[in-house]
């Protein structure tokens, strides 16, 4: 029983700093996006997120350079988990602001989302201890 916690503490722990730190960088984008008159195609949006998301996990590893989950199994399996729980948490947050009438970031989209989060993990994936 004690083991069933100590994973789904882990599972969490790491989830929960890549919500935080996802959640940041989506209102980052939100105070930038009156700025930004031109938006670039969706595939060269997708290059961009994927480079904020690799830069985002090496910020990560000089700020917490080990791995919350110790099981290279665990490891493997956040690896999926964590970008698809933060690509629809994002859809979500991209629901509530169109309710709200508010202006929406490509951020606020699951795929766009999902490509951050992934860079993100993947990054803590090979390069945490």
């Amino acid at each position: 029983m004690e083991i069933i916690f100590e994973v789904l503490f882990q599972i969490l722990g790491e989830l929960l700093f890549q919500i935080v730190v996802q959640l940041l960088v989506e209102l980052g984008f939100h105070s930038l996006g009156n700025s930004i008159s031109r938006r670039p195609s969706p595939g060269l949006a997708t290059i961009g997120y994927i480079l904020w998301g690799l830069i985002a996990g090496g910020l990560s590893l000089w700020a917490f350079p080990y791995s919350i989950i110790e099981d290279s199994t665990l490891r493997l399996l956040n690896l999926i988990v964590t970008p698809v729980t933060l690509g629809c948490l994002m859809t979500l947050i991209g629901r509530f602001r169109v309710r709200n009438g508010q202006e929406l970031v490509r951020l606020d989209q699951f795929g766009y989302a999902f490509v951050f989060a992934f860079a993100m993990a993947f990054v803590r994936f090979v390069w945490a201890a």
